[in-house]
């Protein structure tokens, strides 16, 4: 197998796309919507938090290069897995942390890392894994968000901040 894909949500999209883009061997990084009931929703009707569903980022990735697990723990690292409906300031549904997988065997590995990384936490992992149904591509302009509007109060404060963190903790010039 040369590519493999994973749905995170860790929070607001553009914060999760800016992480993971960073990474060799991730291939495509495409935000979005998954985990809810209304088909084809729009960011209006998500940050409402009445679709069910939260905003994601699909992960394409080459496994010969980075590693499911590597990617679980840079997600665990990026944002807080104890965290009920809420990335910091962002609260509702729409930001819970989930994990959306597409076969068994990444069930399995995701299941056996949460089990292992629960000791790194006086919390409980609060994260949501579950099989992705659907995954609903968000409007263009969310598409390389922090590239694209740097000097954004929220990338400013929000978005860089968790960037510099996950450099300096994987060693990412």
């Amino acid at each position: 197998m040369t590519g493999s894909s994973i749905v995170f949500g860790g929070g607001c999209f553009w914060c999760t796309e800016a992480v993971f883009e960073m990474f060799k061997g991730v291939t495509k990084t495409t935000p979005g919507y998954a985990g809810g009931t209304r088909k084809n929703p729009t960011y209006e009707q998500v940050c409402e938090g009445t679709t069910g569903h939260a905003e994601v980022l699909e992960i394409q990735y080459d496994p010969r290069i980075i590693s499911l697990e590597k990617l679980l723990n840079v997600f665990f690292k990026m944002h807080d897995p104890t965290s009920v409906n809420q990335q910091g300031a962002d609260v509702g549904t729409q930001y819970r942390s989930i994990i959306l997988y597409s076969d068994a065997q990444d069930k399995k590995v995701i299941e056996e890392f949460i089990a292992k990384e629960k000791k790194n936490f006086s919390k409980p992992i609060a994260t949501e894994v579950k099989k992705l149904e659907k995954f609903y591509v968000a409007e263009d302009y969310h598409k390389k968000y922090f590239d694209k509007n740097p000097l954004q109060p929220y990338c400013m404060f929000v978005t860089r901040p968790k960037v510099e963190k996950i450099k300096k903790e994987f060693g990412i010039a």
